[in-house]
């Protein structure tokens, strides 16, 4: 009898340690698609953004151009044209970013350096560990208990 009774628990329990390994699966797999959803999310705020600066750089530029051409002709200046050349640099790269392909560039060379460059990427005094952070907080609990 304890036999039986023992064999139909130990069943129940391997159900039971599968149903949470299930439940645990799908609980990090939520996660993953809820945090590469916002990440997303970001990703078109930016964008947007970028594009929306592009509008109001894109006016400024012309404006300042038309001024400048305007002042080196009247004044037979040429110099007065040299602020068109970096204005022009930010506003390619505005453009760029907002209707290029700077991001999909930035993503290469962000995957490049995962791949051939894990070294620069490594934390000051490696991976975070339990034990280094329950030092640290024992460390801090006995700074706020002493005064």
């Amino acid at each position: 009898m304890g036999f039986v009774f023992s064999k139909s628990m130990n069943e129940n329990m391997k159900i039971q340690q599968e149903f949470m390994l299930m439940n645990a699966r799908l609980q990090l797999e939520r996660q993953l698609v809820m945090q590469n959803d916002m990440r997303e999310r970001q990703m078109a705020m930016q964008i947007a953004w970028s594009r929306e600066v592009l509008k109001y750089f894109g006016i400024f530029f012309s404006i300042t151009t038309v001024f400048l051409t305007a002042g080196a002709m009247k004044r037979k200046k040429p110099a007065f044209l040299f602020p068109i050349v970096p204005l022009s640099f930010i506003l390619t790269y505005q453009y760029d970013l907002g209707y290029g392909t700077l991001l999909q560039r930035m993503k290469d060379e962000a995957e490049d350096i995962l791949e051939t460059e894990k070294n620069k990427l490594q934390l000051p005094k490696g991976m975070i560990t339990f034990e280094s952070l329950e030092k640290a907080r024992r460390e801090q609990s006995k700074f706020f208990t002493d005064k």
